[in-house]
């Protein structure tokens, strides 16, 4: 990649990677002294499970923070309270159904999961219930976890595993999270459990939808709303081709309306590339995110509205060469150069 192809500002933005890129040398006070490359905010894994994947791995290869979403409340809040990185933001416990995913589960930690019971009366009683504060047990299973510092609530609809929350109980979930100022996180799985989520106004998809392909105008109506999803590809990738092409296509077509993507890998769930996984990367191009979008989505904040929180004083670093220009659409090539990325303290970064 030459310096004729970006901005003529040489300490400016990297315009093919956005507008948060740098070109920039390592200090030669440092342990690679004038090593060149790219400076990037700190990348986040925006699904992980820390009660059942070790976290060092992932913060040697370039993982800055992670949202975890499932695990028991007082273990994780816990884990991150520990000095040093990844950053931790999480959702506490999985809300299910009575009986529902992924209670019962050998995988599933003790204290990581609350089932409840459907609420009575329709859309218009939930309202009611949220207008005059009365507190039931969806409210007092939402206060639980905020109570224990959960960024998220985190909600399972997997109608393949088990029963799911109707409407009014998924509406109340919804209404209690937002009162308590906390955007929902939903794992939809099985026919017409995106669609769900969708129609209650979840604000995030914890997997890309891998279950059907979705209609245009459903994909339309979460991009418009504003929603979130969380690719976690690798996983199908892994698992299952023909999975993973419904999952890539999902993503590109809400990709294309408008629909924010995040970075996320679902660690914990069997063997993965700790770190910026290529596996996700790759997927990602395959459904149209151009490198700027890839990079986007790893640094986005979410749960948190603002940057920062993953900061620390630490920035991405990714070594030269880079990908040419041509090749920052080649899924291989951008996902060969961005599983180099390592954290290295911003104070050890210059311009160039």
């Amino acid at each position: 990649m030459t310096d004729a192809a970006h901005s003529p500002d040489p300490v400016g933005p990297i315009e093919p990677l956005g507008p948060l890129a740098r070109r920039v040398r390592r200090s030669l006070n440092g342990d690679h002294p004038g090593e060149t490359g790219t400076m990037l905010p700190p990348f986040i894994d925006h699904h992980v499970h820390l009660q059942l994947a070790d976290a060092a791995p992932a913060v040697a290869r370039g993982i800055a923070a992670v949202v975890d979403l499932g695990a028991d409340p007082g273990a994780i809040a816990t884990i991150a309270r520990a000095d040093g990185l990844p950053h931790v933001r999480y959702a506490g416990a999985f809300l299910t159904a009575r009986g529902g995913y992924p209670s019962g589960r050998p995988w599933a930690p003790g204290g990581s999961v609350r089932e409840l019971d459907p609420v009575s009366g329709d859309a218009d009683d939930v309202r009611e219930r949220r207008h005059h504060a009365l507190s039931g047990p969806v409210e007092a299973a939402v206060d639980e976890q905020r109570r224990f510092g959960a960024s998220v609530v985190k909600v399972a609809l997997n109608a393949v595993a088990g029963p799911v929350f109707d409407r009014a109980t998924l509406d109340a979930v919804i209404a209690a999270a937002h009162a308590a100022g906390l955007p929902v996180a939903v794992h939809a799985e099985g026919t017409g459990m995106a669609e769900h989520a969708i129609d209650a106004g979840a604000d995030v998809l914890v997997h890309a939808p891998f279950t059907d392909r979705l209609d245009d105008d459903v994909i339309a109506r979460a991009a418009a709303a504003g929603q979130a999803w969380v690719s976690t590809l690798a996983i199908h990738v892994r698992d299952d081709a023909s999975v993973a092409e419904t999952a890539i296509d999902n993503v590109r077509r809400f990709h294309a309306a408008g629909g924010r993507v995040l970075y996320g890998t679902d660690a914990g769930n069997g063997e993965l590339d700790p770190g910026v996984n290529p596996d996700e990367v790759a997927a990602l191009v395959r459904a149209g995110l151009a490198a700027s979008a890839v990079i986007a989505a790893l640094a986005d904040p979410w749960p948190e509205r603002s940057p920062g929180w993953a900061d620390a004083g630490v920035a991405t670093f990714v070594p030269d060469p880079a990908p040419a220009d041509d090749d920052l659409v080649d899924p291989d090539a951008v996902a060969r150069w961005l599983a180099t990325a390592r954290l290295v303290p911003t104070e050890e970064l210059e311009p160039r």
